[in-house]
């Protein structure tokens, strides 16, 4: 498989599940605030999985982003590169990665792995609140971890420009996704359930209870 890019940054989760969302948000801030060389491609990986192969595989250099279990201080940011990334799946460190490791194991047996690869992780609070924002220490690292993938791609070879102030870049998803229109439309916990359908949990409050 040819090179299609030199580098990928990739933004991997869940923004529906609070903290799972932090790969997407950080891909998005540092689209938000830099501009890079044509050669660098910036995607919001969502939950693609597998469905990332190709993209991974055709990339010389590779930056993802994610929430990962350290097992630290909820919203500490950490860096791996290359080996510290698990490839092989002996170890997952967040609920989604299996799939991003299947995608480097076998890109590895084709001989397409990627030659540089880092990994820009937050030590996530909550993860298993559905509709939920991220939580506000998680949220406050987005710009630092911008800046922490500015600097490695800038050791890479590829130099960012800070955008101009006022500029808007184009979205690297819907715009209904986007961080501050999902913030101002999702409903407020107290509006919203969580946990699944009210008139199905009641039906089956009713049904446990012995009701018809």
């Amino acid at each position: 498989m040819e090179h299609r890019v030199d580098a990928l940054v990739l933004g991997i989760g869940n923004v529906l599940w609070a903290d799972e969302g932090f790969g997407v948000r950080a891909v998005e801030a540092l689209h938000a605030g830099w501009e890079f060389p044509a050669n660098v491609r910036l995607m919001d990986g969502g939950t693609l999985g597998l469905n990332l192969f190709e993209d991974i595989a055709s990339a010389r250099h590779v930056l993802v982003f994610d929430a990962i279990d350290y097992g630290l201080p909820g919203g500490t940011l950490k860096v791996l590169r290359d080996a510290e990334v698990p490839a092989w799946g002996a170890q997952k460190i967040s609920p989604h990665q299996t799939g991003f490791n299947d995608i480097l194991a076998l890109a590895q047996l084709r001989g397409t792995a990627p030659e540089r690869i880092t990994a820009i992780g937050v030590q996530p609070i909550e993860l298993n609140d559905f509709g939920g924002s991220l939580r506000p220490p998680v949220r406050a690292r987005l710009a630092e971890a911008a800046l922490l993938a500015v600097r490695e791609l800038a050791a890479w070879g590829y130099v960012a420009t800070p955008r101009s102030p006022g500029s808007v870049a184009e979205p690297l998803n819907a715009r209904s996704l986007a961080l501050d229109v999902y913030e101002a439309e999702r409903p407020s916990a107290e509006a919203a359930c969580r946990i699944g359908d009210p008139r199905l949990l009641e039906a089956a409050t009713r049904r446990r209870d012995g009701e018809s």
